[in-house]
């Protein structure tokens, strides 16, 4: 029962309901108003031919006895003292046919004699409605006498105010009944439907929007064989389609985001991730200028003379493994790889974001080198060797072409750093006075002297020891 009234309630909340409501109550009230109106005329007329009939029956007998040649006057004064206190005649006046007055009883009506002869008025009823004037013409034939007689209608008018009081009311029951049904039946057929339909597009929006599971439409409950049932029908295969569409097109972004991360991981594998941001952005060269850098090469001694004596795989998966064991080391002290050439690997600290440590975090990333490097083992059981240089200075770094990207350097440091690892000892570390210059607060190291450098002449050279 509950149910029932809220789905009523929710049938007349709506505005549709409303609408439909409004409409045909006020049509049918309009349709019985326009009826009404000729009912009250004809009602009207009758009510008053009723008050006529009354004046015909009192005075058919005058105007048969004038008919006869009776003397009008004596008949009217004959037929005016029959009348009752509460008879609906209320007066009248007599006429010649010439306008002379003959006789008046009564109160006196609204016609006069000029009224018949000029405008032919033969019935008025008074501004107020209490009084009804009828003017009779004797004998008919010959029109000698003109009767005009007033009567008592304020009984007509109340008679009229009833009657129009039980139409509308009757026109109020007919409206309600009528509206109440097509309410019912709109409701059921239609409103109840489109409403059930609006919650059910909701809830299909906010699945679709949230990514929920299907939910289950009030709709489903219903068959319908009309308009209606059609237009559930189509939401319903809308909905499945819209689903298919963005659950296919998930999968899509899905497997592109994948994509998208295998590519982004893979450009940085290769470039730094500020450097890969601005190439996203940008298609010209990417260069900056890095006032202060330290840079490193490492050498692993006597490397390529192992392909004699290992096969090629085995060969690259030791390189890989010493590479990937650097790599990690890179990747926790906060430098940069930049290459690997054959069995040589260059990093540098400071760039591309600056730090003022540079030169001491490559200084611990040497010393780490070393230490690892003696973990891996030649096939003869001999421990792997590294010779490593470092230098500081100012360079130039970017990424040139358009394939196969790779981020360099390039300026006289690269080229120190180069010198110091090829001049440098085996097992050694050996750096340049500017990268000396830089760590020897924190750091042992021991002056190797003057040696000379190809390219650059007699250079100072010093050896880090240990932290």
């Amino acid at each position: 029962m509950f149910t029932h009234f809220q789905v009523w309630i929710e049938l007349f909340q709506a505005k549709l309901s409303r609408y439909i409501v409004t409409w045909v109550f006020t049509s049918i009230v309009a349709v019985e108003i326009a009826i009404l109106i000729p009912s009250y005329w004809r009602r009207e007329n009758e009510l008053l031919s009723k008050l006529e009939n009354v004046s015909n029956e009192v005075f058919s007998a005058l105007v048969y006895k004038v008919e006869q040649g009776e003397n009008p006057q004596e008949m009217l004064n004959m037929t005016t003292r029959k009348l009752k206190p509460d008879s609906a005649i209320r007066g009248g006046v007599l006429y010649q046919a010439d306008g002379q007055l003959i006789k008046k009883f009564g109160e006196k009506p609204d016609i006069s004699y000029n009224d018949v002869a000029k405008s032919q008025i033969s019935r008025l009823r008074s501004k107020d409605k209490q009084y009804y004037d009828v003017v009779w013409f004797m004998p008919k034939q010959q029109t000698k006498y003109i009767l005009i007689v007033r009567h008592n209608s304020a009984n007509v008018q109340g008679e009229l105010y009833a009657f129009s009081v039980r139409i509308a009311g009757l026109v109020l029951l007919i409206s309600i009944f009528v509206t109440f049904t097509t309410m019912l039946t709109l409701g059921v057929t239609v409103i109840r439907p489109i409403l059930l339909l609006r919650d059910d597009l909701l809830a299909a929006g906010e699945a679709i929007s949230e990514d929920w599971d299907d939910p289950i439409f009030a709709t489903l409950s219903m068959s319908k064989q009309d308009e209606m049932g059609e237009v559930i029908a189509a939401f319903r295969q809308m909905f499945a389609r819209v689903r298919k569409e963005i659950r296919e097109r998930q999968k899509v972004e899905a497997c592109l985001r994948d994509e998208k991360q295998k590519s982004d991981r893979l450009l940085l594998n290769i470039l730094p991730a500020e450097i890969a941001q601005q190439l996203k952005q940008e298609e010209s060269a990417i260069a900056n200028r890095f006032d202060e850098v330290t840079i490193l090469f490492a050498d692993i001694v006597n490397f390529t003379g192992l392909s004699a004596q290992i096969s090629p795989i085995e060969l690259v998966n030791s390189l890989n493994e010493i590479f990937s064991n650097f790599d990690r080391l890179a990747e926790f002290y906060g430098l940069e790889k930049i290459k690997t050439i054959g069995d040589a690997y260059m990093l540098v600290g400071g760039l591309p974001t600056a730090r003022s440590d540079h030169a001491s975090a490559v200084a611990k990333m040497a010393l780490d080198m070393q230490k690892s490097i003696s973990q891996f083992k030649t096939p003869t059981g001999k421990s792997f060797q590294l010779r490593i240089g470092i230098n500081t200075g100012s360079v130039v770094a970017g990424v040139i072409g358009l394939k196969k990207f790779s981020y360099d350097l390039w300026g006289d440091a690269v080229n120190v750093a180069s010198r110091m690892e090829s001049h440098g000892v085996v097992g050694k570390i050996q750096v340049s006075e500017t990268t000396y210059l830089h760590i020897k607060e924190d750091y042992k190291l021991e002056k190797r002297g003057e040696i000379k450098v190809k390219g650059r002449g007699m250079m100072t050279t010093y050896f880090l020891i240990g932290d």
